[in-house]
């Protein structure tokens, strides 16, 4: 029997339904020609079988590969920090006690993430992005590893935002195996418990919901007053499980997103028409090549002995004393203007996926200077979608697994002052800094500018070096441990100011007793007088 609960979360489920369903042929069709391997929307496909018989040219593939991995390395690459943690307070980013301690907390996070699946799947979403522009991620602990991450595939979710315009709803259709079933509910339905016994590996349909929780007590911690509820349930309505997150576990970011839409676009949205109608140009190119290198034949109605055999040294009588001849048939195909236009059916695409800026320019020789500007450039073009990606993946995503990690144990205790103090977050990824390199090169400039300057009036009083420095290493991502600390740099200054005040005390006890030494002869002659 289903209850009223199990009811009035299937009726949610399907309205989402109806909401989602004029995207799904969009979808498909940018499986179809951009992704094949997740092209499983509106066709079901056997896993294993063909998923190209569509592509006749792959530009749109490799295109949105290129973007995906550019977009990978430039914010969460793992051979490089991508995010830091500070205090909102800027006083307390001056004790060293507490920088410590967020340099262990930020150390334990990459070491989560390194040991946990983070890369692969992070990778995937970044695909997912880029074709179908949302993607989807679950976060999750794990006793293994702590932490454990898993995209989802844009056929199962189901999403809805709050009233701020972010997603705090995701309802997820999926299979499982009655067997993996079995273990995670164990007999919670008499059909699982009887296929786990007689078929293990037949599939059945579940529903998980994830969203806010409508009737809790703020002061219980237990799973069912969480502030966000997890349900399992049968696709038919019987339930499984209930429990609760502390925060919301998906990471859903949109590439782009119009403000009365949920989804959202992606570049390839932006080129579908010409990556359909390269396709079609492809796909006729062939044809036209084909006759052109095998054309069909003119052969006389008679005079030839059938069949005609066109394969090399074939032989093929004909009657002795006949003009006729077989004749290749010119079907006058423009094989140059056909290319000509793919290549500009693949400039648009390229264009679209912002290749021409990930990829440097061949045998074209530059100077470091030049190959640096275009680097900046060319990571300043993606800032848009640097901004959503912050707020909706990065963000989300580095305050799940901090949280995981600190309930967990894994992270060290903070000291008794930093109790109910905020945490943000700094992003050092390759492509945060690009978007701050101007900062740099203004101060760079300024200072060719005051240098000699400086020489006639006093310029150089006016810029406080100490602050000039702090701000140059935020913003080239200076790893830390490299930077001696305010304290450090206060010892040394004490140190060489003594230094140079022992000094300054003997060269002044050096000078009187010169002084004393050429009086002496003075008094002794005074003396003899």
């Amino acid at each position: 029997m289903i209850t009223n609960r199990a009811k009035d979360i299937l009726d949610r489920y399907s309205k989402l339904k109806v909401m989602r369903g004029t995207w799904e042929s969009h979808w498909q069709e940018i499986g179809d020609y951009c992704l094949p391997r997740r092209a499983d929307i509106t066709k079901k496909q056997s896993r294993g079988s063909k998923r190209t018989e569509l592509i006749y040219d792959s530009t749109a593939i490799h295109a949105a590969e290129l973007l995906a991995s550019s977009l990978h390395g430039m914010l969460t690459n793992a051979a490089s920090p991508w995010f830091s943690l500070q205090f909102k307070d800027p006083s307390l980013n001056n004790d060293d006690a507490v920088n410590e301690w967020l340099e262990e907390c930020t150390n334990q996070m990459y070491m989560s993430f390194a040991r946990s699946n983070f890369q692969q799947e992070i990778h995937e979403l970044y695909l997912d992005l880029i074709t179908f522009g949302t993607g989807c991620m679950f976060i999750e602990r794990s006793d293994e590893d702590a932490l454990r991450f898993s995209t989802r595939h844009i056929s199962e979710i189901y999403i809805q935002e709050n009233e701020k315009g972010i997603v705090d709803t995701v309802f997820r259709k999926f299979k499982m195996s009655a067997r993996a079933a079995f273990n995670m509910f164990g007999a919670a339905t008499q059909e699982i418990e009887k296929l786990q016994k007689d078929n293990p590996y037949e599939e059945l349909d579940f529903l998980h919901v994830v969203m806010p929780r409508e009737n809790r007590d703020p002061n219980k911690i237990d799973d069912v007053n969480k502030p966000f509820t997890s349900i399992y349930l049968t696709i038919d309505g019987k339930m499984l499980g209930e429990g609760g997150f502390n925060e919301f576990p998906y990471v859903v970011p949109r590439f782009t997103k119009s403000s009365v839409e949920i989804f959202g676009r992606s570049p390839a949205f932006t080129c579908l028409s010409d990556i359909k109608m390269l396709n079609k140009m492809s796909e006729t190119m062939i044809r036209a090549a084909q006759k052109t290198i095998d054309p069909p034949l003119l052969v006389p109605d008679d005079g030839f002995i059938m069949p005609i055999k066109t394969i090399p040294g074939g032989l093929n009588f004909y009657r002795s004393g006949s003009r006729d001849r077989i004749e290749p048939l010119q079907i006058g195909a423009n094989i140059p203007f056909g290319l000509e236009y793919e290549n500009q059916r693949r400039e648009a695409i390229r264009q679209a996926f912002f290749v021409d800026q990930l990829l440097m320019a061949q045998n074209v020789t530059m100077t470091a200077t030049e190959v640096l500007q275009r680097n900046e450039e060319k990571m300043r073009l993606l800032a848009p979608v640097l901004g959503r990606l912050q707020s909706e993946m990065l963000q989300p995503l580095i305050d799940r697994t901090f949280s995981i990690l600190l309930r967990d144990g894994k992270l060290p205790s903070p000291p008794p002052t930093l109790q109910g103090m905020e945490i943000d977050i700094e992003y050092v990824s390759p492509l945060a800094r690009a978007q701050r390199q101007g900062d740099v090169n203004a101060m760079m400039r300024a200072l060719e500018i005051i240098m000699p300057m400086s020489q006639m009036a006093p310029m150089m009083d006016y810029v406080d070096t100490d602050k000039l420095v702090k701000h140059l290493v935020e913003i080239l991502g200076v790893p830390s441990k490299v930077i001696r600390s305010d304290g450090e740099v206060e010892e040394m200054r004490n140190q060489r100011a003594q230094q140079q005040q022992a000094a300054a005390q003997q060269e002044e006890a050096r000078a009187d007793a010169q002084a004393a030494g050429q009086a002496a002869p003075m008094v002794k002659a005074v003396g003899g007088l």
